[in-house]
């Protein structure tokens, strides 16, 4: 099998182990976080750096996160070798979303630019990361080379309020945003 690292998202980390067959705790990146639980076959784990494919054949919901156990994994000592990896899917095989949805790894990495009443733009940085804070997500815009300033800023992800449109074509972000503020 031929790999694009760079294909990956990475949706999970392996945190701990669990019991002594080799079932391992992990925390899903994904919303809900059993949705993770749907890439069971098409996994793949960083280990040492290096991505590796495994292939979940049990799972499910402990407490606040997940315990799997990873086909041909059998014992706490050959687990122990997962703790702290990253778990990826190939970018591909995730959901289509309805127009107007994205997935926080499409807006990371965006321009983020104010379009003022006459058309003219400012650059305010990009996209760096996105936090869930319960009320909405949000995202931290990092100045870049040609924004207004050197600050960093975190806007309200309200689509339609805030956030004005998004090309991922143009690798782009139109928001209505006081650069002063």
């Amino acid at each position: 099998m031929v790999l694009d690292a760079g294909n990956l998202i990475i949706v999970g980390r392996v945190t701990a182990l669990f019991g002594v067959k080799g079932w391992l705790k992990l925390h899903s990146y994904t919303q809900p976080i059993t949705n993770l639980l749907q890439y069971k076959q098409q996994c793949f784990i960083s280990v040492a750096g290096d991505w590796q494919p495994v292939s979940f054949d049990q799972g499910h919901r402990h407490g606040k996160g997940l315990v799997v156990h990873i086909k041909g994994c059998d014992d706490r000592d050959e687990g122990r070798r997962y703790i702290q990896s990253d778990l990826a899917i190939e970018a591909g095989s995730m959901p289509q979303l309805e127009q107007d949805e994205y997935y926080w790894h499409q807006l990371e990495g965006l321009q983020v630019w104010i379009q003022g009443s006459d058309g003219a733009r400012q650059l305010l940085g990009r996209v760096d990361h996105l936090l869930e804070t319960g009320s909405n997500d949000v995202l931290v815009i990092k100045s870049c080379q040609g924004s207004v300033d050197q600050r960093e800023r975190m806007l309200p992800y309200r689509p339609n309020e805030v956030i004005k449109s998004i090309d991922l074509e143009t690798g782009s972000m139109i928001v209505d945003w006081d650069p002063m503020f």
